[in-house]
Order: C-alpha cells, then sequence, then structure tokens
C-alpha cells in the first residue's frame, strides 16, 4: 500500500512511515527520569518559531531535555538532525492509544505548542498527566471553529490550556468573548529570532565578489508564478543591478528552467568555482542554508510564495536589514505581510508591469528606497520581546515543578 502512496505523494509516504517508528526511537532517547519540556510544531514556519524559547529554556534549564514533535514531513525533514533538540520526532497521530502511549512514555514536565494545531486527544492526556499546556505565538481568526456556535467541542480542548500567548489583540479579544481569560499578548516569537541574525557574522565571500558596487536585488523563495512577474524587469536591467535568486525549488529541472528564462550573464552557485564572479549579472542559488545571510547583501528584497497558492515565504528576514519588499498579491493570511504594507515598508504587485514600476522606483530613487527599508528595520525591532515574557512564565511553572 505504502509503494502506491508514495506514487500519489511522496510527502505522504514521509508521513506514513515516518510515525512507524516514533515510539522505539523516543525509547532509546529518552530515560524514565528525564526532565522533558515537549514542544510541538505543525511544520518549518512554527519550528523557526519555537527557537528563540527553545534556546533560552535549554541555556536557563541545562538539564532538561528538549524534545520537538513535527506534523509536517516539511519540518520534520528540515530539522530532524537540528542539535538544539534532544530528540526530534513526528507526532503520532491525535488518537486516543497514541496520545495516552505518547504521554506516559514521555512525561512532559511542560508542554509548549507553536501558533495552533490544538489536537483534543494529547491535550487532554496533558491535563490527566498534570503537564502545564501553554500555546505561544498563537493567532485566531473568527472563522475559525473555537468561535461559532457549533465549536463546543473545539472550545473544550482550549479549555485544557494554562495560558495562551497570542501575537495580536484581535486574538485575544476573540478568546475573551468565548470566557477564556488566561491570555496575552505576547506578539510573534519570530521577531526575536530574526532580529538576533542581524547580531551573527553574515558575510558570504563569493556574495561580495559578485556584487562588486553594484546595487543588489535578492529574490528569495521564488516559484514560478513568481518568476513571471520579476523575469522581465531582470532582462531588461541595466549593468548597475545585480540580482540574487533562490529559488523555493533548488532541483536542477526548475534551475535550469528559470536559467533559460534569462538573458543575461547566469552563474550558479554548484557552477561558481573558478569564475569571475562579477562578470554575472545574476546568481541563482540551487542550494539551501544562505538566504538569511545573503537578505543582508541586499538594497531591495523580492519574497515570493504569493503570486500562487504555495504562501507567502518569510518577509521578516530580509525586513530585519532594513531592505525594502516587494511582494505577490495573495497574501491575506500573513499578518505581518499586512501590517507592514500599511506601514509602507512593503509594496504588494500581482503583474510584471507592477514589479517593472515599483521596482524602478526603488532603484531610481535612493531616498525613498532608505525611508522604505527604514520603516521594515523599525518594525521589527519594535515588534520583539515575545520570547522574554513567554519564558518568564515558563520560568515560574518550572519553579512550581
Amino acid at each position: 500500500m505504502l509503494p502506491i502512496i508514495g506514487l500519489l505523494s511522496p510527502k505522504l509516504t514521509l508521513f506514513v512511515k515516518g510515525r512507524k517508528t516514533v515510539f522505539e526511537i523516543l525509547k532509546e532517547q529518552l530515560k524514565k527520569d528525564d526532565q522533558i519540556a515537549w514542544f510541538h510544531c505543525a511544520s518549518l514556519g512554527e519550528y523557526e518559531q519555537g527557537v528563540p524559547v527553545m534556546e533560552m529554556i535549554k541555556k536557563k534549564y541545562p538539564s532538561y531535555k528538549l524534545l520537538v514533535t513535527f506534523f509536517s514531513p516539511s519540518g520534520y525533514e528540515v530539522k530532524k538532525n537540528s542539535t538544539l533538540a534532544d530528540s526530534i520526532v513526528y507526532l503520532p497521530i491525535d488518537t486516543k492509544k497514541n496520545a495516552k502511549r505518547f504521554v506516559e512514555l514521555v512525561n512532559p514536565k511542560l508542554a509548549v505548542f507553536v501558533k495552533y494545531e490544538f489536537w483534543p486527544n494529547y491535550l487532554k492526556e496533558l491535563k490527566t498527566n498534570n503537564t502545564p499546556i501553554t500555546i505561544i505565538s498563537a493567532a485566531f481568526r473568527r472563522d475559525q471553529a473555537f468561535f461559532k456556535w457549533y465549536g463546543g467541542f473545539m472550545r473544550n480542548a482550549l479549555k485544557t490550556v494554562d495560558y495562551f500567548f497570542v501575537q495580536d489583540s484581535i486574538s485575544k479579544q476573540l478568546l475573551n468573548q468565548v470566557n477564556f481569560d488566561n491570555v496575552t499578548v505576547s506578539g510573534d516569537t519570530r521577531f526575536d529570532r530574526v532580529s538576533h541574525q542581524i547580531e551573527m557574522d553574515n558575510q558570504v565571500d563569493f556574495i561580495s565578489e559578485f556584487i562588486g558596487n553594484r546595487l543588489c536585488i535578492v529574490i528569495g523563495s521564488s516559484w514560478s508564478e513568481d518568476e513571471e512577474v520579476f523575469i522581465d524587469f531582470v532582462n531588461q536591467a541595466n549593468k548597475n543591478l545585480c540580482f540574487i535568486i533562490a529559488p523555493h525549488e533548488i532541483k536542477n529541472r526548475g534551475v535550469q528552467s528559470l536559467q533559460k528564462k534569462i538573458t543575461k550573464e547566469t552563474v550558479i552557485f554548484s557552477e561558481k568555482e573558478g569564475k569571475s564572479l562579477q562578470d554575472h549579472q545574476v546568481f541563482i542559488m540551487n542550494t539551501i542554508g544562505y538566504l538569511s545571510r545573503i537578505y543582508s547583501y541586499g538594497d531591495i528584497a523580492y519574497v515570493g510564495g504569493a503570486m500562487g497558492n504555495s504562501g507567502l515565504h518569510n518577509i521578516l528576514e530580509p525586513a530585519t536589514f532594513g531592505i525594502p519588499i516587494i511582494i505577490g498579491q495573495h497574501f491575506e493570511k500573513f499578518r505581518e505581510a499586512k501590517q507592514l504594507q500599511k506601514l509602507a515598508g512593503l509594496y504588494s504587485i500581482s503583474s510584471s508591469e507592477e514589479f517593472s514600476a515599483i521596482m524602478n522606483k526603488l532603484v531610481d530613487d535612493q531616498k525613498f528606497r532608505e525611508k522604505t527599508g527604514m520603516i521594515a528595520g523599525h518594525f521589527i525591532n519594535s515588534n520583539t520581546g515575545a520570547t522574554d515574557m513567554i519564558v518568564a512564565y515558563l520560568t515560574e511553572k518550572i519553579a512550581k515543578l
């Protein structure tokens, strides 16, 4: 059956196969007398939100072991070898049997769920086990079942939660309206995460060599739908501009397709050795792990994902370096993008003509470019502090254990 599923969806194969050995892995990696702090993340984005809190807990309580669980393969497969946690596994499907077995085996001293995913059986078992449950960086919407007349079952699941740290006042109001008062607006821990990036060593020698004295436009996490809006501008750009493109899909087929569309001299990361990088105007990154540092070299950033239905990628990474940001049109569910757009630190486009228009303005008008970037940087700095607030609460909980 599994090979058939795999033909339909490789991710579904990982989803099913990855859960088969979870309990065996936990028995190997965790001991009965371990003090365990359990963090659950739906996927990679939630993991990034949890990292600042995990790091601080690990530093403050070195005797504690960190367990991280993922629901999605896109989170687990990327972070399964991270050294931040002592154990990283898939979360077994939310059945009464799995939840009971998991909680009895792990016996966590505290449980932290990042942003969302409220699994009723796990929450119930944690409550039975007297494990404090905290939700961090949570974001609620009016259209969710919790706030509907038929949402009693889901609201009951939330009653097991000791405390909610939410991203905004709307989320707090929604919870208050259904009689949850154990709520604080802390903001989003991702702001703390990205704000630390500016303090790190972001130097990438081959990027410095490539850019030289040119104005640099970084196109991050782009999809084919994004390519349709930026290719014309890239192909018509003057020699004073250079482009670093980090596509979401880095397999040969996708990279070759992108390269064929570009008429400028282009170099690919995997083929850069022995080449004079400054002789090229476009650099395609067919590798991962560099993007957050590359943004530090950018004068303008385009962040992909919002031209299609894949979902907008991380706009906070370029914003922390104080550079203007351009995105596609589908970003309704991304509150940070909506907020930054209102402040005029981010611009949304829906066509190649709109892309070229705003890009030309940012390139030609230095004052406009610098002001837009300054707004983006200030947006990050004014929204930090969630991690300290959350860890202060968790510290109180741990002291009472």
